[in-house]
């Protein structure tokens, strides 16, 4: 063979060896388009609004097990239930006139266990308006006229009275209606009418009156044992930020900053304290790692992703989704007080084990997509089993994701908001309803007291007085 054909073979080797190459690089991208053309709230991080109509019932876990709708045979139910008597306006009593055995008249004595039945209905709103008028008189001697002098502790500085600057930012705040559906409600529902301009100007003396009840809440959660959080985005005129929520089971604070890189997010979190429940976010490395609990149902979704592929790599997700189901079987029966916390930790040795053993096998095993997820999960092997040993720790980060739930549904219908007054309104308004709930606390009512004292000068009220009084 000539010298000029061997260059030729070598040159169609090469162009073979390239092809070849290019061909399983367009082969890994259209598998990767495919793996994220198949994700959904079920193998993903990808919320449940995301998924398209009709994948409700696709979910993993939420497929029909053959049962009618509404509640099941066992099911007590809900009802609701009657007012007390000191909260009733208005008592109408029957007494029968005759007894129905013998006909004798009956006298009309109350009895203390009669049947009870209650109507309720809306009273027609009317607003309170108070106007007042500062006369100009005129001289008799010199019919210079004299103004009543303006003192503006007696005539108010706002408008607006502080239960109707509550309302109105607790339509727009925490209910999320837009500013002109707040109007329309307001003017059909109470009589009250307002401009948009006069709305924007009520939600800053809110979120101005309520700024220190925030920041009582935001040292609550800085100071609790346990503690749960989860970012999303957040919308800013266009511009891509970030929403965050640190909550505990007494108080919620959400904040929106520039990002979610770390250095941004480390000074929301005060000193560091407590266990610190959440996904496998890298900007939360910050906190230590034998102080944390990574979030089980994160872990389950990526290992249900794996099941979804073929060969070994669907093998290996079989395999640790089993260990999973075992791990909430135990967790499960532990809250329900079948097992005691020796028993469980004694019951997850093992498990724990060999789901690390497994997790080392994929790595070895090197699977594009998988061992280096399996990787990342052993860099966080003293975050996985935190609940087991700590009373009050979660397994999963479920309480952070319905916290932070509304404001992703808010962020959906409004595109988020335009201008950073606008983003601290949204962030306190959603702190105070969220943990004024968990405090047992009324809405409307709270922030009508945060604004009398923010009019008065007075103390602001506090989101935590039960606390206080315990302590």
């Amino acid at each position: 063979m000539d010298e000029a054909a061997q260059r030729r073979i070598a040159e169609l080797e090469a162009e073979l060896a390239a092809r070849d190459a290019r061909i399983a690089e367009l082969e890994q991208q259209v598998a990767k388009l495919i793996e994220r053309l198949g994700q959904n709230s079920g193998n993903s991080s990808k919320p449940p609004s995301s998924d398209p109509p009709g994948a409700r019932g696709q979910r993993t876990g939420k497929r029909s097990k053959g049962k009618r709708r509404g509640g099941q045979p066992g099911h007590r139910g809900s009802r609701r239930t009657q007012l007390p008597v000191d909260r009733v306006d208005d008592i109408v009593d029957f007494f029968p006139s005759h007894c129905e055995h013998c006909c004798e008249a009956l006298p009309k004595t109350p009895d203390p266990n009669a049947r009870r039945y209650q109507f309720t209905e809306l009273p027609a709103f009317e607003p309170h308006t108070t106007e007042y008028r500062r006369h100009g008189v005129h001289c008799p001697g010199c019919s210079a006229k004299t103004w009543a002098p303006y003192d503006p502790d007696k005539i108010p500085r706002s408008p607006f009275g502080p239960r109707l600057m509550g309302a109105v930012a607790l339509l727009t705040g925490v209910y999320h209606l837009s500013r002109r559906r707040a109007i329309q409600l307001l003017a059909d529902l109470v009589g009250v009418r307002i401009s948009l301009g006069a709305v924007s100007a009520v939600e800053a003396r809110v979120s101005e009156a309520v700024a220190p009840v925030v920041e009582e809440a935001c040292a609550h959660v800085a100071n609790a044992a346990v503690k749960h959080t989860d970012g999303t985005s957040w919308l800013q005129a266009g511009v891509m930020l970030s929403l965050w929520t640190i909550a505990t089971a007494c108080a919620t604070v959400f904040k929106i900053v520039a990002n979610g890189r770390a250095d941004t997010l480390k000074p929301l979190y005060g000193k560091l304290r407590g266990i610190l429940v959440s996904d496998r976010a890298t900007a939360l490395n910050f906190w230590a790692m034998d102080r944390r609990q990574i979030c089980w149902a994160h872990l389950l979704r990526k290992f249900v992703s794996f099941t979804e592929r073929d060969g070994p790599a669907g093998q290996f997700g079989r395999e640790l989704l089993q260990y999973t189901g075992i791990l909430f079987e135990y967790w499960t029966d532990y809250r329900e007080g079948k097992l005691t916390r020796e028993v469980l930790r004694a019951w997850m040795a093992p498990v724990r084990e060999q789901f690390e053993a497994l997790l080392e096998r994929a790595v070895e095993a090197k699977i594009l997509g998988v061992s280096g997820s399996c990787l990342d999960m052993l860099e966080h092997r003293a975050a996985l089993w935190t609940f087991v040993d700590r009373e009050g720790v979660e397994p999963t980060n479920n309480h952070a994701e319905r916290e932070l739930r509304a404001f992703v549904l808010w962020r959906k219908r409004s595109f988020g908001t335009q201008s950073e007054r606008g983003n601290r309104f949204a962030e306190r308004l959603m702190t105070i309803a969220h943990t004024a709930r968990k405090q047992g606390k009324n809405v409307l009512e709270f922030l009508t007291a945060c604004c009398v004292a923010r009019l008065d000068g007075g103390a602001h009220p506090s989101l935590f007085e039960r606390q206080r009084l315990a302590a």
